[in-house]
């Protein structure tokens, strides 16, 4: 019963328009200045009284000394970010401050991050397995003498063979000519009607090609629809280090019978890979989460939840495994204050809709490209 309440409480919301307030914002965006002008929120009415509850069926459990800070406004006090490095380490913890590692392709963009364009690049080392590790010629330990690959977003591409000695060419080659999270995915409308976009800059002039990029750096697109980013970083604070595992297996066990389910290192078409991520900010907060989703059509939920078959999502199909539709990211929803209890929720409304359940409790920002929409 404390459960429920909780979970109605935290639903409450003054009704005001304030909630879906908006500015003027970067590069022609809007500034989401009230919580329900970036992201749409769950609504009994519309998603089913599911959407007030917390997982019930739910085993996993923080430790009982797991304790955050509840108090305080999460939302529009993230910094903004115009695009996100995730370097392939094979580790899931890291020195505290990861452009410190010594040999590292973090420490190398730390040392170049000056030469990068478009405004801030957010860096992050994660325990995405690097390349000798997947041909099983590594210690997993974290080998920076060899080469490695990064993802970059929003364009949702795998770039192959980075080294410390690269990364200058990787900034100005695939990184500066990369699309930005305030770059429209879809030309701006106004009450119906295409208007103009000659004041942003060109989507056409922002694009990596791969005939661009020095020998022996490669670029492929990342095969997965969803991405879920975990802070893991035990360095920081031993709440990353403890949520993090906890989280990723709760999240398996929803996404599992839909078929999306993507374990490290499996990149089949579709489904949604969940990485460990270095420190983001707000550790207090913990578990931070960041969902990337890639831009789709409309579809129901049912199209959507159908184990993974539906369109966009991959899967198998005719006994054929469908190919990746490819795409940038659309959205980044940056959660926060993360329980196992709200997985199941996250899978079937934020991952794959697009909504936030608790809004006013968990949402801390993000952007929305279709909408031309950010929290900063």
């Amino acid at each position: 019963m404390s459960s429920l309440i909780r979970s109605l409480t935290d639903r409450i919301i003054p009704s005001t328009k304030h909630q879906n307030a908006t500015k003027p914002g970067p590069n022609g965006f809007l500034t989401a200045k009230g919580i329900d002008a970036l992201f749409p929120r769950t609504k009994a009415e519309v998603d089913g009284d599911d959407c007030l509850r917390d997982c019930e069926t739910c085993t996993i459990h923080y430790p009982n000394k797991f304790s955050i800070d509840e108090e305080d406004k999460l939302y529009g006090e993230i910094k903004g970010w115009s695009r996100h490095m995730i370097v392939a380490t094979g580790k899931t913890d890291w020195v505290r401050d990861v452009e410190d590692e010594a040999g590292s392709v973090m420490q190398a963009v730390g040392k170049h991050v000056s030469e990068v364009e478009g405004g801030r690049l957010m860096l992050s080392a994660s325990n995405i397995p690097t390349p000798s590790a997947i041909m099983g010629d590594s210690d997993n330990k974290g080998d920076y003498e060899r080469s490695t690959r990064v993802l970059l977003l929003p364009a949702f591409q795998w770039i192959i063979g980075v080294t410390p000695e690269t990364v200058p060419a990787v900034i100005k080659s695939a990184i500066n000519a990369s699309p930005t999270n305030t770059q429209r995915t879809t030309p701006t409308q106004t009450n119906g009607t295409l208007s103009s976009t000659s004041d942003l800059p060109s989507l056409s002039s922002l694009q990596i090609s791969a005939q661009s990029l020095p020998d022996p750096i490669a670029l492929t697109p990342c095969p997965h629809k969803y991405l879920i980013l975990l802070c893991s970083q035990a360095t920081r604070d031993a709440r990353c280090g403890q949520s993090a595992p906890l989280l990723r297996r709760e999240l398996e066990r929803h996404l599992r019978p839909l078929g999306l389910y993507r374990d490290i290192g499996d990149e089949r078409p579709g489904g949604v890979g969940i990485y460990f991520i270095s420190h983001v900010g707000g550790h207090k907060y913990s578990a931070n989460m960041l969902v990337y989703r890639r831009a789709e059509q409309a579809r129901t939920v049912a199209e959507q939840m159908e184990n993974g078959t539906s369109a966009g999502l991959g899967g198998i199909v005719g006994g054929k495994a469908k190919a990746v539709v490819e795409g940038e990211a659309a959205q980044c929803i940056w959660l926060a204050r993360v329980r196992p209890e709200d997985c199941e929720n996250i899978v079937r409304f934020t991952v794959l809709q697009g909504k936030v359940v608790k809004p006013e409790k968990q949402l801390r920002g993000g952007f929305d490209r279709e909408k031309g929409v950010v929290s900063w």
